[in-house]
């Protein structure tokens, strides 16, 4: 696999974000043109039943990618308490427990011998958002089993 780092970490699922998404959404915008295009007597209440059905598809892909995502931080929020408790120190730990699950998940990526110092600079304030974590990261801890 290729090296991970800040520029190149982010998942496509091509799957979804190359097929399923483009596929639902060309739907939606076919059947949203013919409801606007087609005649008042022509059965409009089917057509907006059927363009209302396709925003539902949309929903219903963005809702599972999301609920996938979602279960996906809850186990990255986990291992890596469970790696706080085998790198750092039991004081740090304890503070550590203060971190919100974004900069949890961004800290996944620093090697562990510079989680201690990132935990403590996360901990202080001095990362106004999780991007400014990634980015102090000098040697990127890959993440390759993300969905």
């Amino acid at each position: 696999m290729a090296e991970q780092n800040y520029s190149n970490h982010t998942r496509w699922y091509p799957l979804f974000h190359l097929v399923v998404m483009p596929l639902l959404v060309l739907n939606f915008l076919s059947h949203l043109v013919r409801l606007f295009m087609a005649a008042p007597e022509s059965g409009r209440k089917a057509l907006a039943f059927w363009t209302l059905l396709s925003f539902a598809l949309i929903l219903l892909g963005l809702a599972s990618r999301l609920q996938a995502l979602k279960a996906q931080d809850r186990v990255i929020r986990l291992e890596e308490r469970l790696r706080y408790r085998e790198v750092l120190s039991p004081e740090l730990v304890k503070r550590a427990a203060g971190l919100r699950t974004g900069q949890i998940i961004a800290l996944r990526f620093a090697p562990d011998d510079e989680l201690a110092g990132l935990v403590e600079r996360t901990l202080n304030g001095e990362f106004a958002k999780t991007k400014e974590i990634k980015q102090a990261i000098k040697n990127w801890r890959g993440d390759h089993l993300r969905v």
